[in-house]
């Protein structure tokens, strides 16, 4: 893991902020990034994109395992249509495993909801103390025991995956 990856708190200022009321599980992660001329939804491409090969093996694995619970397929991460410009998505397409909710320049939300929970995930550029970097907010709202048994399992491995993704940006 990339030791300039750090948790942190939700930005205050950001849209996801929103969401934290009621949450079941959220973090967030930051990493230094020179984010200037580049838009919030370009960064999640970039980002995603690079999904390091052992995390799409373990969406996979959790693909199989849902499956039996009637849950959805969500595919990898790595699922980005490579020929569709950041600047071309609009709120309700879908973005690789998830659908775009929220979009500005600053930031994006991009969710995915099943019987069991919601998941909304934010990619925003921030500024503190004049340098830039850019935070990857989760927020989960669990809908039943399901959910819980659910995130019992991929909470802590959240607490792996989101920084090792991030890493890569």
């Amino acid at each position: 893991m990339n030791p300039k990856v750090e948790e942190t708190a939700i930005p205050a200022k950001s849209k996801i902020a929103e969401d934290i009321p009621g949450a079941y599980f959220y973090d967030c992660y930051q990493t230094p990034f020179d984010h200037a001329g580049i838009s919030a939804m370009q960064i999640y491409m970039n980002t995603f994109a690079r999904t390091p090969a052992w995390v799409n093996a373990l969406m996979g694995v959790r693909n199989r395992v849902v499956g039996l619970f009637g849950l959805k397929n969500l595919g990898g991460m790595k699922a980005l249509n490579k020929n569709n410009p950041a600047d071309a998505y609009k709120p309700g397409d879908r973005a690789g495993i998830f659908s775009l909710v929220y979009k500005s320049d600053e930031e994006v939300i991009l969710c995915d909801s099943d019987k069991h929970l919601d998941v909304k995930v934010s990619v925003s550029k921030q500024t503190r103390d004049g340098l830039p970097y850019i935070a990857v907010t989760t927020v989960v709202h669990v809908h039943n025991t399901l959910g819980r048994v659910y995130m019992f399992f991929v909470g802590p491995a959240h607490k792996v995956i989101a920084p090792a993704v991030l890493a890569r940006a």
